[in-house]
């Protein structure tokens, strides 16, 4: 199977340099890789070398932790839009998932996926769901899915990778029209069929190259 067309070829360290993304970009290009997810600091350059071509460019917002205010967010996300972006992975604030406080978590999502929507743009939600319970995953799922994202997306990597009991999960939960994208620790190609097969329809990952060159 050909999973090229599943990879968003992922680099989010915190020392990125011009170079690296330069190379991303141009690996992208090459492997005919569904998109590259790189740092917002980086998008405008990005949208240079990635103009004329198939691969979507994808940022992040309140990344890693999620907790960032909600203007904070819609700011990212404003800038990362203008500057050329074609989706935008936003991390949902954890936390108040957590303390059950609702109408701030939803809030949260709506006021990005309404910022996306505007400019005809993707939009995922992060759940981090190594630090969730199978009903906070369920609960994440129902709102992102009834506010009407895009994507639902498992990890940032910074807490553990993803987990193919979790993106069953979400499978069973989100319906159709709402996609999944496993992200986290994706460094092998079985691994990655299997997170497909389960109902994955883009894996973010660092290891993009490697995984189309293992057999």
């Amino acid at each position: 199977m050909d999973i090229s067309g599943y990879i968003e070829h992922t680099f989010l360290k915190p020392d990125a340099s011009r170079q690296q993304i330069e190379q991303i970009c141009a690996e992208a290009i090459k492997y005919k890789f569904a998109g590259v997810c790189i740092p917002p600091y980086f998008v405008r350059f990005a949208r240079q070398l990635l103009n004329n071509t198939h691969v979507r460019l994808v940022t992040v917002v309140g990344f890693p932790l999620g907790y960032t205010i909600v203007n904070a967010k819609v700011e990212e996300t404003r800038k990362a839009l203008d500057e050329g972006v074609d989706e935008i992975d936003m991390v949902m604030n954890i936390a108040a998932l957590k303390a059950g406080d609702i109408k701030p978590f939803v809030e949260d999502i709506e006021s990005v996926a309404t910022l996306c929507r505007l400019k005809a743009k993707t939009i995922k939600v992060i759940l981090e769901t190594n630090l969730l319970s199978d009903d906070e995953i369920k609960k994440a799922c129902e709102i992102s899915a009834t506010i009407g994202v895009d994507y639902v997306k498992t990890c940032t990597g910074f807490f553990g990778g993803v987990q193919l009991a979790h993106v069953e999960l979400m499978k069973s939960v989100l319906p159709e029209k709402v996609k999944i994208k496993a992200s986290g620790g994706i460094r092998d190609r079985q691994f990655a069929l299997a997170l497909i097969e389960a109902g994955a329809k883009r894996l973010g990952t660092s290891s993009g190259v490697d995984l189309i060159l293992q057999k």
